[in-house]
């Protein structure tokens, strides 16, 4: 049984950074543990913005830059990366988005067509851990797909239920 865990934009900016939510900041270290645990592959993906950000369709909605291509809010979370490297490389995937389900980069660029089963667990819930999801469950409907409900971090805790609700609909079971 070959399982993969995404760890869906755990990046400074999310958690510490310019669109800061302690939610995620407080996800962070038990996604840690949960990482050194886990018996398969990581991949982690970071939202990925450019200087040209503001004029941008995504900008313009929201206004506010972020995880802009080698700043130090584009990077993943200290904890994680600390988490990885006691893991081995040899098991992590990094994946650089540009769109909130962005899963055409996430499968042209990772082994994750050959998963038995995909865990997700990341920020925010309600926004890239939602699209990733149900993407990935319309590209893979006969995958296992779990969401790690308390490793998962939505803006409020209403949307964080939410979208936990919209997977369950979509068969992506809420562990």
């Amino acid at each position: 049984m070959k399982k993969t865990l995404i760890c869906i934009d755990m990046q400074v900016d999310f958690l510490t950074g310019s669109l800061a939510n302690p939610a995620a900041a407080a996800i962070a270290e038990p996604m840690a543990e949960y990482i050194k645990n886990f018996d398969g592959n990581i991949i982690f993906t970071r939202d990925t913005h450019f200087d040209d950000y503001l004029q941008t369709q995504e900008g313009k909605n929201l206004p506010i830059p972020h995880c802009i291509y080698g700043t130090e809010g584009f990077e993943i979370a200290t904890a994680l990366g600390a988490a990885a490297e006691k893991k081995g490389w040899e098991h992590i995937q990094v994946v650089n988005k540009f769109a909130f389900g962005d899963i055409k980069r996430l499968v042209g660029e990772t082994d994750l067509e050959e998963a038995d089963e995909i865990y997700l667990c990341g920020t925010c819930t309600d926004i890239c851990v939602v699209s990733i999801g149900l993407n990935l469950k319309a590209a893979y409907p006969e995958t296992k797909m779990y969401c790690i409900a308390n490793l998962c971090a939505g803006l409020t805790p209403k949307k964080h239920a939410a979208a936990l609700e919209v997977m369950k609909s979509c068969q992506i079971e809420v562990i």
